[in-house]
């Protein structure tokens, strides 16, 4: 059973694990590389206070899963209070754990595309809304993590360099993509006005 790092419930093991999930802000999404900038900031800090973990963007939501001494998640977690990057920040969870799921990554980005579509278990949970989530799918969700990233250590990919993408361009292309035919018949509308002016002009 989780325990609940507050003042009535204290944390009592230096191994915690903080799951959280947050929505991105206009300025997250301003900048053409938010993910990437998270992560390589963060990648230095968590080794000097061996954090490891992941952290997932995908539809405007991002979910993190961090682990370390209860100390340094508690900064951790100040320090995400104040980023004007996201919002709606909700603590899923800040417990005590015996042992690292992500214990070879200082911190990995994933986002939420390719394999992840097509992993039976992860359709479930798409299209990716953690805030509509049941109280254990955020669990269910970290397990597939994890066994992902055990694929990733058995073909030694553990702690390759961030992915590389803009965030604005894969919330863009998501929504284009749930929405073409939209799109294309409003384009074709308004090719059809157009050329109807031009006629009436001429």
């Amino acid at each position: 059973m989780s325990t609940i790092n507050d003042s009535t419930n204290p944390v009592t093991t230096d191994l915690c694990q903080l799951v959280y999930i947050s929505r991105i802000t206009s300025t997250g999404l301003s900048s053409p590389s938010t993910l990437n900038d998270i992560s390589e900031t963060a990648v230095e800090r968590n080794q000097i206070d061996n954090v490891t973990g992941i952290l997932c963007y995908g539809n405007g939501y991002f979910l993190q899963c961090v682990e370390g001494s209860e100390q340094a998640l508690t900064n951790l977690k100040n320090r995400l209070l104040v980023d004007d990057r996201h919002k709606e920040l909700k603590i899923l969870d800040f417990s005590e754990i015996t042992k690292r799921r992500f214990a070879g990554w200082s911190l990995r980005s994933i986002t939420l595309e390719r394999w992840m579509t097509k992993e039976p278990e992860l359709k479930k949970l798409m299209p990716f809304k953690p805030y509509e989530w049941g109280s254990n799918e955020w669990q269910k969700f970290l397990d597939i993590l994890q066994g992902y990233y055990e694929e990733q250590t058995r073909t030694g990919n553990v702690d390759t360099p961030p992915v590389k993408y803009s965030t604005l361009g894969v919330t863009l292309s998501k929504v284009v993509g749930q929405h073409q035919a939209f799109f294309l018949i409003q384009t074709i509308l308004g090719l059809m006005i157009v050329a109807t002016l031009l006629w009436l002009l001429l």
